[in-house]
């Protein structure tokens, strides 16, 4: 288990190990239980928005092709990790090939920078539709909204690129055992036998920009949105503005905080146990996929309205033949 690779250019032949959730191996049949219902979870309920939002077409609108990126990104981010996850806790598949980790580690990455930027436009959404509602139609036509989709995914491949490479650069060895039920970046950078400054450098810098700007720019768009709503005279005008707002401070919430504190204990707390670690990472990937739909599920009537809908026609059917 100690085993190293020795030499650079046997790298795209190596593999690693993945131990899952260390110190929890006895319970890792337990574990992928959760886990399971969790991926089960996210992809029948972002391919039901998916699916609701296409078949619908008063749903084609900013809100909801924002939505739709959101799931389809969802679907990406779990499926990346999950199906790896289950076998390591079900199987013990726990090997798993050098460019393999780097491809898993940089799918991770780029569509949780992705990811961020589609709640940004969101962000910019509400904005737009509460502090310039007759504008709306204007400033946010498909065109802008698909051009918006782009910039987010351009950025996240931008921003991740040099992390594979910076890895596949670096000299001498790599240990094999990887503490963790996924190939993240760092844990991979931590398995190399040699100065690592510039990769743990670059991975820091990313992940301050990305989420000092995304949340920043967010924070200003809903402090706008604040001073609109509580401008309004009506009661009901205001819990009504705000109402629209509900859904998207939930995913907020859902991606940011498990995020914050995965990111606070693997800095600050030294003393906690390396399986609160990797839960915490493990969490932070695979409840917002499956928390979004349920929120959109539940706070949009459009959504909701169709779902049933569709459950109603489903009931009757047989009856019907």
């Amino acid at each position: 288990m100690t085993e190293a690779i020795n030499s650079t250019a046997s790298l795209g032949q190596a593999s690693f190990i993945l131990v899952g959730i260390p110190g929890l191996e006895a319970f890792h049949a337990w574990i992928g239980i959760p886990l399971g219902l969790m991926y089960m979870l996210t992809l029948l309920g972002n391919i039901s928005i998916l699916f609701v939002i296409k078949s619908e077409p008063s749903l084609h609108k900013p809100m909801y092709l924002f939505l739709s990126m959101l799931a389809v990104n969802d679907l990406i981010i779990s499926t990346s990790t999950a199906p790896k996850m289950l076998g390591i806790m079900w199987q013990g598949a726990r090997e798993i090939g050098f460019d393999a980790c780097l491809v898993q580690m940089y799918f991770i990455h780029t569509f949780s920078i992705v990811e961020s930027a589609i709640l940004l436009a969101m962000a910019i959404d509400r904005y737009v539709a509460i502090c310039h509602p007759l504008h709306y139609a204007t400033i946010l036509s498909n065109p802008v909204v698909a051009k918006m989709g782009l910039a987010a995914a351009a950025r996240g491949v931008i921003l991740v690129v040099p992390c594979p490479v910076l890895i596949k650069r670096l000299p001498s060895c790599f240990r094999r055992i990887i503490r963790h039920t996924y190939c993240e970046h760092m844990a991979v950078v931590k398995m190399a036998c040699a100065d690592t400054t510039v990769n743990r450098t670059y991975g820091i810098c990313v992940a301050l920009l990305v989420v000092t700007l995304d949340l920043g720019l967010i924070g200003t768009s809903y402090t706008m949105i604040l001073r609109a709503v509580f401008r309004l005279s009506s009661r009901d005008a205001r819990a009504k503005a705000l109402g629209t707002c509900a859904a998207h401070t939930c995913t907020i919430l859902v991606s940011y905080v498990p995020a914050l504190f995965t990111f606070l204990t693997h800095r600050i707390g030294k003393n906690v146990p390396p399986y609160i670690h990797i839960l915490l990472a493990t969490v932070y990937l695979l409840l917002p996929p499956m928390v979004n739909p349920l929120v959109y599920g539940v706070k949009t009537q459009q959504i909701r309205q169709r779902v049933l809908d569709l459950f109603r026609q489903r009931r009757k059917a047989p009856g019907e033949q």
